[in-house]
């Protein structure tokens, strides 16, 4: 079986930078606090060694292994601002606590808006979640929190510097 493309295979190439967690480690688990039934709490997240000229950041977590034709968005936050380095555990919250002022939380693919966790149907195999920290040459997306994932993604593709990535899998047996 082929698996399905990562999210930024169809975007033009841009440098990369370093992503890293104190909950998660890349290509391993899936801890359960991220997880829909498990307490549908964001990772911490940290990123440095971006590109000059990042005016804001944007993080998103999608599942492209999601049986839907078009994956699954879990989060989208945008108008991160530049000196802001990283999010404690838990800043994907509904009640916004924890996240920088001025950035955007917009409604992920669940129709909210926070970290929406894990949710993949039973027996469906593993599944990748990837978190993904966009260094975006603007200052604002120019976007709003009911504009959808997929335009959000598409805007981030076109305004991106530089990005950085963290990936974890989950099963649902």
């Amino acid at each position: 079986m082929t698996r399905p493309p990562l999210p930024h295979d169809f975007q033009r190439p841009v440098p990369g930078f370093t992503v890293t967690s104190t909950d998660l480690t890349d290509g391993g688990l899936l801890p359960e606090a991220q997880v829909l039934a498990g307490g549908d709490t964001s990772p911490q997240l940290s990123w440095a060694g971006f590109p000059p000229g990042t005016q804001s950041f944007a993080v998103t977590c999608f599942d492209p292994d999601a049986p839907t034709g078009s994956g699954w968005w879990h989060w989208v936050l945008f108008d991160i601002p530049a000196d802001v380095t990283s999010l404690p555990t838990g800043a994907g919250t509904g009640d916004f606590a924890g996240l920088p002022a001025g950035a955007v939380q917009a409604r992920n693919d669940y129709g909210t808006k926070n970290f929406g966790g894990a949710a993949p149907p039973p027996g469906h195999g593993p599944h990748r979640y990837v978190f993904s920290v966009t260094a975006v040459g603007a200052p604002k997306l120019g976007l709003d929190s009911d504009t959808s994932p997929a335009a959000i993604g598409g805007t981030l593709g076109f305004l991106a510097v530089g990005r950085g990535t963290i990936t974890a899998t989950y099963e649902n047996e």
